[in-house]
């Protein structure tokens, strides 16, 4: 067991980005990501004295970033459900479980498109929208997924198989409805 002697200033400076772009797919919000960003680093500065290097440093800030996005969405997700079923007033309307949809990456005429996207993979289950969003959108290799995620690289890529068939039905309902609008 060694630590790893890091600046944390080098070490924010060397993958605030990646931690932003990973939150960004993940919440598809760009407040919401520079939130989960700031969360992931008051961790991270907590944490490293603990850090046993038994994976590489990549890996376990990528871990510490999808497991705070998965935070994230059940609390966010929480304070919703709250706030629909807390609230006394029969003039409540109900927060549709949908994202705020703002990916800076995403122009201004596809942004229709990709919200319906965002919206299906939203719906995944959550290893496998892992896998999807570590392969399709941060291009990872399987290997560097399965040591992510700490399944076994067969897992990995089962995972992106059936979050591709499943995105495959889905997105044919959804751009079905969106025909008939």
């Amino acid at each position: 067991m060694h630590k790893i002697n890091t600046d944390f200033t080098s070490l924010y400076n060397q993958y605030s980005r990646l931690v932003y772009n990973v939150a960004l797919n993940y919440l598809q919000n760009t407040e919401d990501a520079e939130e989960v960003t700031q969360d992931v680093f008051v961790k991270l500065y907590k944490a490293l004295p603990q850090f046993k290097a038994e994976s590489s440093l990549k890996t376990w800030i990528y871990r510490i970033t999808i497991n705070s996005c998965h935070d994230f969405i059940k609390q966010k997700n929480s304070k919703k459900y709250f706030f629909v079923f807390g609230t006394k007033s029969n003039n409540t309307v109900e927060i549709e479980n949908s994202t705020n949809f703002e990916h800076p990456g995403i122009l201004l005429e596809n942004k229709e498109h990709s919200e319906i996207l965002f919206s299906v993979i939203n719906q995944l289950a959550e290893n496998q929208k892992t896998a999807f969003i570590l392969s399709k959108l941060d291009g990872l290799s399987n290997p560097e997924i399965s040591e992510i995620m700490q399944v076994s690289i067969s897992s990995v890529e089962s995972l992106i198989f059936r979050a591709k068939s499943n995105l495959k039905e889905k997105l044919a309902l959804k751009f079905k409805e969106y025909r008939k609008n």
